[in-house]
């Protein structure tokens, strides 16, 4: 997903969370997010407080440099979601949508019971790519259940998941029940209309594993076109070569 139209959606989730009339927020000490941090799984991670009123990062712990390389003063929202891996940016969305949906028929007692959990794939500053666990709590809220800060860690696990497609999980506390891979309503899924009709066909026949040779004769193309067509898919979606295309054009049901 390009990352205009995600910042617009990115933006309408958060107003999600958001309550117009909350009232003036204060400053928790750090000893007390040190504390909370015992909720999570760590590992080579760092912690940032997120202010949803102001839609501003609040604190970044020193060790975002040691895991993506950046200086905290330069890590806020907009920084973080440019990092995003552009396959990963329509599940970022989808699951934002879920958080807020999921919270909306908890009761407010119950809010600051569950961490939200799900991974991504972020950009170091060398251009390299890691798979990142983020872990999220909601440390205050306002009385009518408005999202005032959350507390939220990010941790490097590329080494347990080199591949595979982003998951979210709701994980309970205190005896609250959790809720793992959840399934998500809105997927911001690439359409499938951005490929040709005649690339869709060629696109159906790869994946039932015909040649080139094989789609020119079915098609009534020359071989060339064929090629061509492939060429043009590959370069549309920003792949390498034609197993990745396949592989995600069956994973994200472009045909």
């Amino acid at each position: 997903m390009k990352q205009a139209p995600f910042d617009l959606e990115f933006n309408k989730i958060l107003r999600g969370f958001r309550n117009e009339s909350a009232p003036s927020l204060f400053k928790l000490g750090q000893d007390f997010y040190k504390k909370l941090l015992n909720f999570f799984v760590l590992g080579d991670s760092y912690y940032f407080i997120l202010n949803h009123q102001s839609f501003t990062i609040e604190l970044v712990s020193k060790e975002v440099e040691d895991v993506l390389g950046y200086h905290p003063d330069e890590f806020d929202m907009g920084f973080m979601n440019e990092k995003i891996h552009p396959d990963d940016r329509s599940w970022f969305l989808a699951f934002g949508n879920s958080v807020v949906n999921f919270f909306s028929h908890l009761p407010i007692e119950k809010f600051t019971k569950y961490k939200v959990r799900y991974d991504i794939r972020l950009r170091k500053s060398d251009g390299k790519f890691i798979r990142i666990l983020y872990q999220g709590i909601l440390i205050e809220h306002d009385e009518n259940g408005g999202f005032l800060r959350t507390l939220n860690v990010h941790t490097d696990i590329s080494y347990l998941k080199h591949e595979g497609t982003p998951v979210l999980s709701f994980i309970g506390m205190d005896g609250e029940p959790s809720y793992y891979n959840v399934a998500l309503d809105n997927v911001y899924i690439e359409s499938k209309d951005e490929l040709t009709r005649r690339e869709i066909q060629v696109l159906k026949l790869l994946i039932e594993g015909r040649f080139s040779k094989e789609i020119s004769d079915i098609l009534h193309i020359s071989k060339q076109t064929v090629d061509t067509h492939r060429k043009n898919m590959l370069h549309k979606k920003h792949l390498s070569n034609t197993g990745e295309l396949i592989g995600k054009a069956i994973r994200h049901g472009w045909i």
